[in-house]
């Protein structure tokens, strides 16, 4: 169960948040050159262990699609969610692009389109140059020497591995008996400990452990989605840090609860996360079947796009459960 964190003295050393400093960039327990932090946890060993403990009688989809006026960051001046076509068959026909001829464009029916986003759209992975502390992002990159013109020169969505790892949902919704908590409630220590007790799931080392706070239950409905989240506190997420989460995300488009209850960081949640325990977060998951369908352990599976330098990208994350003892 989710008790006092209990790891070994060679696991405590690769956990960064055991080296965190309040406010402060960590350095990397895997090095000056890490650009991934917890992640490195991914081996072809603990991939092995997991998928052999899979039970592929489902597989869940974690993600949300996306269309136009679909929940997004707008309200911090980013752009939303946008697609036009690009080619169309009548247009082929009087515009020739491939230079083929108007009677091939009458017999090629030929579509194409283009989208546009900010990299934080959709169930998404927040990389650790999202945030960080005075000019710094995790491991004391700096935006004086690393960030280009066009992007961060490193920490970027390419670093990325695929993320093939054992996968906890917290149901703390259902721990409290609601569909959705309250808004802009805080999710502690205690709420954790309790959906764990409820639900008969451990943490472990290596783990991504998700946050179902029932948000989802208003999606696609921005003016409910978006207003004032429930979330992980800073003590919820030091308690997932210190028990060697590799991931945190959650079924809310911050992860954390919103407006923040610290008057001096709007992000605090994020900012300790990704600059001081070296931990990427996943945001916008629909993990609401997966709960339905009384499944909390399972082998998590995803990857995000390779944006060179990207600080978010785009995922498609999918939950196998585990074997039935």
């Amino acid at each position: 169960m989710c008790g006092p964190a209990v790891v070994s003295a060679e696991d405590r050393d690769r956990i960064a948040a055991f080296r965190a400093t309040v406010g402060s960039v960590t350095q990397s327990p895997f090095g000056s050159d890490d650009e991934i932090g917890m992640l490195n946890l991914v081996d072809a060993a603990s991939a092995a262990r997991i998928l052999s403990e899979a039970d592929p009688w489902k597989v869940f989809d974690l993600s949300v699609d996306y269309f136009i006026g679909m929940p997004s960051w707008t309200a911090f001046g980013d752009i939303p969610y946008q697609i036009w076509m690009s080619h169309t068959p009548s247009g082929s026909v009087r515009d020739d692009p491939a230079g083929v001829g108007v009677e091939q464009n009458r017999r090629v029916t030929y579509s194409g389109d283009t989208i546009a986003m900010y990299t934080h759209c959709g169930t998404h992975v927040d990389t650790l140059s999202h945030f960080g502390y005075d000019g710094k992002i995790f491991n004391g990159f700096s935006e004086h020497e690393h960030l280009a013109s066009r992007h961060w020169t490193v920490a970027g969505a390419d670093r990325h591995p695929p993320m093939i790892a054992r996968g906890v949902v917290l149901d703390v919704a259902a721990a409290h008996g609601v569909d959705c908590l309250p808004d802009a409630y805080g999710i502690t220590e205690a709420d954790l400990a309790d959906a764990c007790k409820r639900q008969g799931s451990d943490l472990r080392v290596g783990d991504v452990v998700i946050v179902r706070t029932g948000r989802m239950t208003y999606w696609p409905d921005a003016s409910r989605y978006l207003r004032d989240e429930p979330g992980i506190t800073l003590g919820a997420a030091r308690y997932l840090a210190e028990r060697g989460a590799i991931t945190v995300g959650a079924d809310n488009i911050a992860v954390e609860q919103q407006p923040s209850a610290d008057p001096n960081n709007y992000q605090v949640v994020h900012c300790y996360l990704l600059a001081e325990a070296g931990i990427p977060m996943i945001e916008v998951l629909n993990v609401d079947e997966l709960v339905a369908e009384d499944v909390h352990e399972f082998a998590f599976l995803g990857a995000c796009l390779r944006l060179r330098g990207a600080t978010g990208s785009p995922m498609r994350p999918f939950a196998i459960p585990l074997k039935r003892s």
